[in-house]
């Protein structure tokens, strides 16, 4: 996947990840290259339940209240860069400064948001290889939507704006993220046929990363919103744009990437699908938060 080169400091959400090592194109619907990443068919896990936060009555049982006031625009330095050079991991910032807010004013947000990626099942696997449409479709039919790219911001950061969802310093402990990039060599069917056919799905195997929802138990918002940072890519809307460009990546992978709660990939149109791509909806939440 050709990915945009990222700057050391984060200012705007207007980044993409940098590459990993080179593989055979691959084509989507929009007849552009893509990842296809890898995803299994959903597995529940048999390890612990990671904890539920208390149920807010604004929003379905399944989703957490994000609530507070955003900085549209942050400044996030770099205050430790990595001492050894080579492979995408060393590239990325080590441990940020303090954030500074760089917005004249910040805009009270109020939504829900899925607590897992999709199927949003604790301990259940991540699904990928899934289009911008489908996705947006599969989130309508449980009367939800793809999230904002400012939601996703909001929701992972929170407003003291860090770095990553858990804190300032870069930490594959916390979320699932610079695991050892293994090598594609197929190009992928989406989810269900992939799933139904035994060379996509072993070829899908042997490059799965991923791990069950909420079972990095530090990989958490203070809303109580898990793998926000990590495990797959997350679709998102991107507001001001018009088909086929509304579709954006956000959070990071499991692979060796930024990984961080602001940078978002542009550049993959809404028919794309990859191995590492899934998603999460949310959804504005209900009248009974204003009574």
């Amino acid at each position: 996947m050709r990915l945009l080169a990222c700057l050391a400091v984060s200012l705007f959400s207007c980044q993409a990840d940098p590459p990993p090592p080179p593989s055979l194109p691959l084509t989507a619907d929009s007849g552009h290259p893509v990842i296809r990443s890898t995803a299994t068919a959903v597995v529940t896990a048999t390890a612990a339940q990671a904890p539920r936060p208390p149920r807010d009555p604004a929003c379905p049982n399944d989703m957490s209240l994000v609530a507070g006031r955003y900085c549209p625009a942050v400044s996030q330095p770099c205050v430790k860069r990595p001492q050894t050079r080579g492979g995408e991991a060393r590239k990325q910032c080590q441990h940020y400064g303090p954030s500074r807010c760089l917005s004249k004013t910040r805009r009270a947000m109020k939504f829900c948001m899925d607590r897992y990626e999709w199927p949003n099942e604790v301990g259940a696997m991540p699904r990928t290889l899934t289009s911008w449409p489908e996705a947006r479709k599969m989130c309508a039919a449980r009367g939800k939507r793809l999230c904002t790219i400012d939601e996703f911001n909001f929701a992972c950061e929170g407003e003291s704006m860090k770095p990553h969802v858990y804190g300032h310093m870069r930490d594959k402990s916390a979320c699932n993220f610079d695991r050892k990039y293994i090598a594609r060599t197929h190009n992928y069917k989406r989810w269900e046929r992939c799933m139904n056919n035994p060379v996509c799905r072993g070829e899908y195997e042997r490059l799965d990363q991923r791990k069950p929802a909420g079972s990095m138990k530090r990989c958490v918002s203070e809303h109580g919103i898990y793998d926000l940072n990590g495990n797959v890519n997350e679709w998102v809307m991107r507001p001001k744009q018009t088909s086929p460009r509304r579709s954006g990546l956000k959070g990071g992978w499991w692979g060796p990437v930024r990984n961080r709660c602001r940078p978002i990939t542009t550049f993959h149109l809404e028919g794309d699908w990859g191995y590492e791509v899934g998603f999460r909806c949310c959804k504005s939440p209900t009248a009974t938060l204003d009574r």
